[in-house]
């Protein structure tokens, strides 16, 4: 048994008398896509948010390959292999689809100095040319981002992500606001992703249907709190989970 890619222990964070997240831990293997459920309210964004340094928890420990990374910032994760998508898309859009990938990794492409005498596309364009065929995105690639429909900019917004070659990524309800004919398309393109690059996803998604046909394990979250983790079949199962979440 290989040890975790990411491992949570004890996290818990409060807002004044409000305990958001309390005492929550799992574990994310290696080539792993993991799920996170639960209704409204229930701590996924924040737990979601201090996996990612964008807050601070009062408690816990966060490690990635072993390393503690608990208060880093988002920066120096995503230097550290994390990549993560937002609930609202983060493209840029009056700029082309391609560019939109090549300014998502140039950070990572080495010192300042270095960027100043690359290529004009900080010799990232190979890379940025085999992420856009593999998101099936060619025939935009020229365009601007701001002139896709919104479906199309969500897959450019999650390819970007995937532009620093993490090895973990967090993706926020990667299916919201997209017309249901391309939410099976997104979850064929994370299944290829994750087989062709080996990597480990966690995935936030209200879109049940959508969860259980891509994820190996789930946790269930509420008030705060891990009610289960388990398989897919293993949480369709479950009597607590169906009577406090899946069977309202």
């Amino acid at each position: 048994m290989s040890a975790p890619l990411l491992k949570v222990t004890g996290l818990k964070k409060a807002y004044g008398a409000i305990q958001a997240v309390g005492g929550v831990s799992f574990e994310v293997m290696p080539g792993e896509i993991f799920g996170v459920i639960g209704p409204n309210g229930s701590g996924k964004t924040t737990m979601f948010n201090s996996v990612l340094g964008q807050i601070t928890p009062n408690e816990g420990s966060i490690e990635l390959n072993g390393q503690n990374i608990t208060g880093l910032s988002p920066l120096e994760l995503n230097r550290r292999g994390v990549g993560r998508t937002f609930q609202t898309l983060q493209v840029f859009g009056k700029m082309s689809v391609r560019d939109n990938l090549l300014v998502a990794a140039q950070e990572h492409q080495g010192s300042m100095f270095s960027r100043m005498f690359a290529p004009g596309d900080s010799g990232l364009g190979a890379k940025a040319d085999a992420l856009i065929d593999q998101f099936r995105i060619r025939h935009v690639a020229h365009k601007k981002a701001g002139e896709l429909s919104y479906g199309q900019q969500k897959l450019v917004d999650i390819a970007m992500a995937f532009m620093s070659e993490p090895a973990l990524v967090l993706l926020d309800e990667p299916c919201a606001g997209v017309n249901p004919s391309l939410v099976g398309g997104i979850s064929t393109l994370l299944k290829e992703l994750n087989q062709s690059r080996s990597g480990s996803f966690i995935v936030i998604e209200h879109n049940m249907d959508f969860v259980m046909d891509l994820c190996h394990r789930i946790m269930v979250m509420v008030e705060g709190k891990v009610m289960a983790i388990g398989t897919p079949a293993e949480i369709r199962a479950n009597k607590q989970v169906l009577d406090a979440y899946l069977g309202n």
